[in-house]
């Protein structure tokens, strides 16, 4: 059965170098992963390592996770958890805080739902217990304040009757 996936990983790689238009010399010279290794695994005949195809993603420009589910090394799970904290914390628009506070929000999620919390969760452990109920708050009082700031722009001196319409 893992011969069977790793043939579907050759296939596949093939499909992705030749969509690339490179030629296996030339993906060999990108990954700096000999060129008769390489035309192993398209073949099927070996399953490579996880650097090995980490390289190859980066040379192709495909997903290292697509690959490792591909290969047997993750499981389809892991990768969609990968790919959603990789999406957040490629997000140019919001700053580190706001991205380690939304990854929190998502590990609670994921326990309050029965799934293990992904690799990120250890580092932010101790400030778990707390981030909950201020995460929230904060990620809250931040819409607030870039509301309030692009209203104050606009409204000039008039944005304490936009926070309490009842004054």
């Amino acid at each position: 059965m893992a011969s069977l996936n790793v043939g579907n990983l050759g296939e596949y790689l093939r499909e992705q170098r030749r969509a690339a238009q490179l030629s296996l010399r030339q993906l060999a010279d990108a990954t700096g992963v000999s060129n008769p290794y390489l035309s192993q695994i398209e073949r099927g005949l070996r399953k490579p390592s996880a650097d090995v195809l980490q390289q190859v993603a980066k040379a192709l420009r495909i997903s290292a996770e697509t690959l490792y589910v591909r290969a047997g090394i993750l499981d389809e799970r892991e990768r969609e958890e990968l790919e959603t904290r990789a999406v957040i914390l490629a997000d140019p628009s919001i700053n580190e805080r706001q991205k380690n506070v939304l990854l929190q929000i998502y590990d609670s999620f994921r326990r309050e739902n029965g799934f293990a919390p992904g690799p990120d969760a250890d580092v932010n452990a101790g400030v778990e217990a707390d981030a909950g109920a201020s995460a929230d708050a904060g990620a809250g009082s931040d819409a607030g304040d870039d509301a309030g700031t692009r209203d104050g722009d606009d409204a000039g001196a008039g944005t304490t009757q936009d926070q309490d319409p009842h004054s």
